[in-house]
């Protein structure tokens, strides 16, 4: 015959334990039930599905934020080279702009003391003509080396190799959806 417990007690495998009675070294009163295996973890040593489940998508939660964050590193560090080949490109501009007719000038007058004044004043426009595309060179050249996020694709790439079904249009039945609806407009 089975004993029900008192309130305030607890019966476990015939030992009766008092709940009420409180420890003098402040411990808590209650006694929490303490398992003994893993939750989500069957008394095989295999976790069920729904808790792999769950792993994997905190998984890949986790992995999508890391590649958004590398994106963004990479493309604030393309910026920044952007940003100062503009600044050199508009500098050489404004050099070319303001600093040509007055220093220019000067030094086509000079010439002229040695030359006739409009073979001086053809050497200045090109000394000004080589500084300009002097500086619009290492503009472009400073372009050239913006590159795209390089290991933010090679890392989509890896991921989308590793998860099965990502990527793989034929199983999801894509292109057979696509490629029918091609054909059925072509009969209308």
């Amino acid at each position: 015959m089975t004993h029900m417990p008192a309130r305030g007690f607890e019966s476990y495998e015939g030992t009766t334990v008092n709940l009420d009675d409180r420890p003098t070294t402040g411990a808590p009163s209650t006694v929490s039930s303490i398992p003994l295996s893993e939750p989500g973890v069957k008394s095989n040593g295999e976790q069920s599905i729904g808790h792999l489940v769950k792993n994997a998508s905190a998984q890949v939660s986790t992995l999508v934020r890391a590649e958004v964050a590398l994106a963004k590193a990479e493309a604030i560090e393309e910026a920044k080279k952007a940003a100062i080949g503009s600044i050199l490109t508009i500098i050489a501009g404004v050099i070319a702009l303001y600093a040509s007719f007055f220093f220019f000038y000067f030094i086509g007058e000079l010439l002229s003391e040695w030359l006739p004044r409009w073979a001086s004043f053809g050497i200045v426009f090109l000394i000004l003509l080589v500084i300009t595309i002097a500086a619009a060179i290492g503009g472009v050249i400073l372009f050239k080396k913006i590159t795209g996020p390089k290991k933010t694709i090679a890392s989509v790439k890896e991921t989308s190799q590793i998860l099965p079904g990502k990527g793989d249009h034929s199983a999801t039945g894509e292109h057979a959806s696509s490629s029918g609806s091609k054909g059925a407009s072509a009969t209308k």
